[in-house]
């Protein structure tokens, strides 16, 4: 139930981190901002935000990083999706709709005939001049992408559903009508925030399926939700930090969850930016060495969703592994190194899953079919941190409305627990 609720007060990524900061100062964590100077004490809880969509937060070990190491999952906030364009007004024969762009490798066809509304962030400059950022979460039907009936496209269920995304996805959202005002996305977000539409500058806004998580089948052995790639990750990070903050390590123990990772990481935010190994020198401060010390005392679980045998589509998968749901976290594994497991590092998930008596699976690509990717070799790369992709598996995939497992839940957060307390490595 928690997990149901934090999917549905955070449709964006900014929504998510401030899910994750209300829990984090109920548990007793400090906010600190990056722009200030930092006096951190061993043993206590911080945390840090950057850019209101990425978000880390760590104990801090007993003992320097530097003679200890850290214990790093790193997961990411942000999903698939459709943004609204800088100037989306449309007025096509009669229906007002708003321009979209597609956000990363969003499954098109999942956000037809849905119930859709808008959520992010607006800027606003306000009385004093100064600039505003206003959170919206609109929570009732407002948009909809509807279908070509099947009457004007015969052939759609023999040859497929293809959609154009600049003239097919544009969502509809009123009718015009011959004395109505002047329209358009100001328009709407002075409505919905209560601010003069004048006042508004920018926005970061995008589409959501209202539907709420929920759980699904006849034990309620799955959750089905949008955003399950990659909040489950990020829920199940935190859960496991948390647990635990109250009790010493010699580690200090760090959960970072970027953004942008859907669209390759590169951004201020993003996991190929400064951020984790910008925390990582600030809590380094022993002499001119000990960043790269700690780094190589380090380890690090790339916590991402992965594949789960499809049992209309067995045939996309490799034959050796079919991962199931609610079967235990899954270790993805590459060649190509798409994914950063090494051998090592496989080893090491693997025993501290079997000490717990947690079930653990494999994943790999067909070897005919294109892998994706994770944080995991960026992070791994830059910073030379021994790293391990791990994930839940889940069907549906980038699609609006994506479907996981129950207990998988409490098997990869007790996994992540056992990461995070587990004080030798070798």
């Amino acid at each position: 139930k928690e997990l149901l609720s934090f999917l549905d007060s955070s449709p964006t990524p900014f929504h998510a981190v401030e899910s994750l900061k209300i829990r984090l100062l109920k548990a007793g964590f400090k906010e600190l901002q990056e722009h200030e100077k930092w006096s951190i004490q061993p043993g206590l809880k911080y945390f840090v935000v950057r850019g209101g969509t990425s978000l880390a937060a760590w104990v801090q070990g007993i003992k320097p990083p530097s003679d200890s190491g850290f214990r790093l999952i790193g997961a990411h906030t942000d999903s698939p999706n459709l943004r609204i364009k800088p100037q989306p007004n449309l007025i096509q024969h009669g229906y007002h709709q708003l321009g979209v762009e597609v956000y990363g490798g969003a499954l098109l066809s999942s956000w037809a005939d849905r119930d859709l509304s808008l959520a992010g962030k607006v800027y606003v400059k306000s009385k004093s001049g100064k600039i505003k950022g206003h959170l919206l979460h609109h929570q009732e039907p407002l948009l909809r992408i509807p279908l070509l009936a099947i009457h004007l496209n015969r052939d759609v269920n023999e040859k497929g559903l293809i959609l154009n995304a600049q003239n097919h996805l544009p969502p509809i959202y009123g009718l015009k009508t011959q004395n109505e005002s002047k329209q358009g996305i100001h328009q709407l977000l002075s409505e919905l925030l209560k601010v003069r539409k004048e006042d508004i500058l920018s926005f970061e806004l995008s589409l959501f399926d209202i539907q709420p998580a929920s759980a699904l089948g006849k034990n309620h052995e799955f959750v089905v939700s949008g955003r399950l790639d990659n909040l489950y990750s990020c829920y199940c990070a935190l859960c496991a930090l948390l647990m635990d903050s109250e009790t010493e390590s010699p580690q200090t123990r760090i959960a970072v969850c970027f953004d942008h990772e859907e669209i390759g990481s590169m951004t201020t935010q993003g996991a190929r930016s400064s951020f984790v190994s910008s925390i990582f020198k600030r809590l380094n401060q022993i002499d001119s060495h000990s960043f790269e010390r700690s780094c190589a005392l380090s380890m690090m679980i790339s916590a991402d969703m992965a594949h789960a045998v499809h049992p209309n589509f067995s045939e996309k998968h490799e034959p050796q592994h079919f991962p199931q749901m609610n079967a235990g976290p899954v270790i993805k594994i590459n060649a190509q190194g798409r994914y950063a497991t090494s051998g090592i590092s496989e080893a090491l998930f693997d025993q501290i899953c079997r000490e717990r008596e947690i079930p653990v699976q494999k994943f790999v690509n067909r070897t005919d079919l294109a892998c994706g990717s994770t944080i995991g070799p960026f992070i791994s790369g830059s910073l030379g941190v021994s790293t391990v992709d791990v994930g839940a598996a889940m069907l549906s995939m980038h699609s609006v409305r994506e479907m996981g497992g129950t207990l998988d839940i409490d098997w990869l957060t007790q996994a992540f627990r056992g990461f995070y307390t587990r004080q030798d490595l070798e």
